[in-house]
């Protein structure tokens, strides 16, 4: 025997939290997961996107801030029907605002197995060096 209360507020909540999360699954700007690591020489922006096609990525700079975007979209044959979708499919970006000590004029970015790397130098004055003291 299944032993569930009937709560009309709870059943509300879960209706509305439901609704929320198929909307925000099918916006035209999905989630784009992001690491970044601060290295000596450089910064670098790790975004997942699995099953990517390479060729509908674009990274831009402009004015201190990278935009990074890309597409997923699956088709169905004719015989084909779906009774599951939970990969989010559409249009995916991410916007970073790049500090001035960054090189933007620098930027590599590079696609391999679902990750695109975006690599981004350090300008010379921006790292860390000795300062000789005199003696007086």
């Amino acid at each position: 025997m299944l032993l569930t209360s009937i709560d009309p507020f709870v059943q509300e909540f879960e209706r509305q939290f439901d609704r929320l999360t198929r909307q925000t699954a099918q916006s035209s700007a999905a989630v784009m997961p992001m690491d970044g690591v601060r290295r000596k020489d450089d910064v670098v922006l790790r975004f997942d996107l699995p099953g990517i096609d390479p060729d509908s990525i674009e990274v831009t700079v402009d004015r201190g801030v990278l935009s990074v975007g890309a597409g997923r979209e699956e088709a169905y044959e004719d015989d084909e029907r779906v009774f599951v979708r939970e990969r989010v499919m559409g249009t995916f970006s991410r916007r970073v605002y790049l500090s001035e000590h960054l090189d933007a004029d620098q930027i590599e970015a590079a696609y391999s197995n679902g990750v695109l790397a975006v690599r981004i130098p350090v300008l010379e004055r921006a790292k860390p060096r000795k300062v000789e003291v005199r003696q007086t």
